[in-house]
């Protein structure tokens, strides 16, 4: 898909992020991929996942569409600016999560084609499995 993610790619993705935390030695972890406009492609959660992973996981994603680059950027206003962050996450409803984790997914040309949105394990290891997803789907991961 020229303009975003399709079903396929989304379950690329996700495979290859749970064959990461596989090789990692994870905790069980949760993915969505969501397109440019935040509409959920896929959302798998690995058993043993607690109740709100998949909350969590959009979270993340959501932040990464909502600031057009990954939440480590977030992360960091997060720190240094909190007031913006908190209106941020106002304004979306609470439904941001500002940690890494949350993913943009761009094309060669860099138009954002959505974000992918993991949960479970360490920020860094949730951030660490969705790069391997969206660089296997042959896609630019942008972590901000």
């Amino acid at each position: 898909m020229a303009n975003g993610i399709s079903l396929s790619t989304a379950e690329t993705i996700t495979s290859a992020a749970f064959a990461k935390a596989a090789e990692l030695g994870l905790k069980p972890l949760t993915v969505v991929v969501l397109d440019a406009g935040g509409h959920v492609v896929t959302l798998k959660r690995q058993d043993g996942s607690s109740n709100l992973r998949p909350q969590i996981a959009t979270g993340k994603a959501n932040g990464a569409l909502a600031v057009g680059t990954g939440t480590r950027w977030l992360n960091a206003n997060a720190e240094t600016r909190p007031h913006f962050v908190n209106a941020l996450n106002g304004a979306a409803g609470g439904n941001i999560i500002p940690v890494p984790g949350g993913v943009l997914v761009r094309n060669d040309a860099g138009e954002t084609l959505g974000a992918v949105g993991i949960t479970g394990d360490t920020s860094e290891n949730d951030e660490a499995c969705a790069v391997a997803g969206i660089e296997t789907a042959g896609l630019v991961a942008d972590c901000g």
